[in-house]
């Protein structure tokens, strides 16, 4: 008898890599999710993909909506975490806004144009309220209108409302025309609103 072993069809082989099987299902997910969608990607492939066991998953998460919020969250503190980041070094509150812009343009070319990822989870799940999706847009409506504030424009709260439907439009194009064109030009938009608005005041 051969001493090699062999494994079983649809059992997960094993891995040599130290994260564990929680944050392998999470990471896993992840980049399914964004690159395939939320409802196209089963569970199935998912675990096979992870090298994980079901149980795990059931143990991990409990469920694969409970897997699709925790995606989700992640998704939410790595952008939040990204964009603190790059502007931690900016002085000028313009600036700082406009990096919303600029990584959004980054991402958009690194997922191959997938779309605003909190906009495509929305999407599939039409008739519930995502609470990393709504806690990620209040996040961001926040910082434009506490920036704003900074750079003296009147009515920062309205004005950041404006900027918000701009960047979700932009993404929107980006993904429709598969360019990062819309997302410059919204960026361009919001220098131009800015400027407006401050003469205004």
């Amino acid at each position: 008898m051969s001493a090699t072993r062999t494994h079983r069809p649809g059992r997960p082989a094993p891995r040599t890599d130290p994260a564990g099987p929680a944050q392998r299902l999470l990471t896993t997910a992840s980049n399914l999710f964004a690159a395939q969608g939320i409802r196209a990607v089963g569970i199935d492939t998912i675990l096979r993909e992870a090298g994980v066991a079901k149980a795990s998953l059931y143990s991990s998460y409990g469920s694969k909506d409970a897997l699709v919020i925790a995606y989700l969250n992640e998704l939410d503190q790595a952008d939040r975490k990204r964009w603190e980041t790059t502007t931690s070094g900016l002085d000028d509150p313009v600036q700082k806004l406009l990096a919303f812009f600029d990584l959004a343009a980054a991402a958009a070319r690194k997922r191959q144009f997938r779309g605003c990822l909190y906009a495509n989870a929305a999407t599939e799940y039409p008739g519930d309220t995502l609470e990393p999706v709504r806690a990620h847009r209040q996040w961001m409506r926040g910082q434009l209108s506490a920036l704003l504030r900074d750079a003296e424009v009147p009515d920062a709260a309205a004005a950041a409302q404006r900027i918000q439907i701009i960047y979700d439009g932009a993404l929107t194009a980006s993904k429709l025309e598969r360019s990062t064109a819309p997302i410059t030009l919204a960026r361009q938009m919001v220098v131009e609103l800015i400027t407006t608005l401050r003469e205004q005041s």
